[in-house]
């Protein structure tokens, strides 16, 4: 039975799903009560991003004068925000649809979700790790004004959101967690023979990536649960920080964090790189990368690269995804609970 099937059978249902709106109009609130602008930026674009682990919709554009240009629906609004960072604007947030092919229908995926991204000018990560904090925290209390944020439940688990959040490098949690130090993580050679000990599968094709992500999800992700307080995972090694920017103390870092709570990743974040030749060199890697990978290739974005000649000022941004917050907000453990029309319904996957 469809989900509309389901409303229609019981009518009650239609307040779980009018949770989405409850969250969002929350989104909306709190970043128009800090002076941000709202934009809307298009979700069919002639350039996608270029993530060397994710794939595009590809369409193909026409005109009645029979005109055709490839069209990719956007895998995250990133690239026009950035540009427009460019152009002046300065506090900015849309939410929106974003899109990604070839991944697993599951609790956590489908392949067309609701995005959100923000930036602030003259930041850092540091100040979006404060951001996420106050509007999740606003979330909750929105949706529950009596919710207990020092014992706030999540899928039959008690979890301590109030605030300050922990916060731990990737450094500190591969040492701590893995015994893995700084030498032996950022070389391919020794985390190879590490991983092998360990008893991860290693070929002479496995790249440094697959292994980070074997120890990482293993060993490392499941001890974020564990601590039952929402986590910031920060400064990624730079090769998995194409758009990010390197950290002065150490460049071999980039200024990036990602954040966990109840074992979902729900933000993505950078101090974001303004350097028009560093970022092309960065993208060009990624696009050998998709190549190597048997992905879908095509150009730089131009547009993008010229954004960062004229100037983009020193900011910071994060794309969240809504989908999860919702899943948190109202305590369902699938993503497919929070939508009207789930993939998994609409195409029968």
């Amino acid at each position: 039975m469809n989900t509309w099937q389901r409303i229609k059978a019981n009518p009650k249902l239609i307040e779980r799903y009018l949770l989405r709106e409850k969250v969002i109009d929350s989104i909306r609130d709190f970043f128009k009560k800090r002076e941000f602008h709202e934009v809307f930026t298009p979700i069919l674009i002639p350039i996608p991003s270029a993530e060397p682990n994710l794939e595009v919709f590809e369409t193909e554009l026409r005109t009645k004068t029979g005109k055709k240009r490839s069209a990719y629906l956007i895998m995250s609004p990133e690239y026009s925000l950035k540009k427009l960072l460019a152009a002046g604007f300065e506090n900015i947030f849309e939410v929106t649809k974003a899109f990604r092919n070839e991944e697993e229908v599951s609790s956590y995926h489908n392949p067309e979700f609701t995005i959100l991204e923000w930036y602030r000018g003259r930041a850092d990560y540091t100040h979006i790790m404060q951001d996420f904090e106050n509007l999740f925290i606003k979330i909750v209390r929105d949706v529950n004004p009596k919710a207990n944020l020092s014992s706030w439940e999540y899928q039959g688990e008690r979890y301590d959101i109030s605030q300050p959040w922990l916060r731990i490098s990737v450094v500190d949690a591969f040492q701590k967690y893995s015994g893995i130090n700084t030498e032996t993580l950022l070389s391919l050679a020794h985390l190879s023979k590490v991983a092998s000990k360990k008893g991860y599968k290693i070929s002479k094709t496995t790249t440094w990536e697959q292994i980070f992500f074997q120890i990482f999800f293993n060993e490392i992700e499941p001890r974020f649960k564990e601590s039952h307080k929402p986590v910031f995972f920060y400064d990624y090694p730079i090769l998995q920080s194409s758009l990010a920017r390197k950290k002065k103390s150490d460049p071999r870092f980039a200024e990036r964090f990602e954040v966990f709570l109840g074992g979902l990743e729900l933000g993505n974040c950078f101090s974001e790189l303004t350097d028009p030749v560093e970022q092309r060199a960065r993208l060009r890697h990624d696009i050998k990368e998709r190549k190597r990978l048997g992905k879908t290739i095509y150009p730089i974005d131009n547009d993008l690269i010229a954004a960062l000649k004229v100037g983009m000022p020193q900011s910071a941004g994060i794309a969240v995804g809504v989908d999860r917050l919702i899943m948190l907000a109202g305590n369902f453990s699938s993503i497919s609970e929070t939508l009207l029309f789930p993939a998994n319904q609409l195409f029968d996957l």
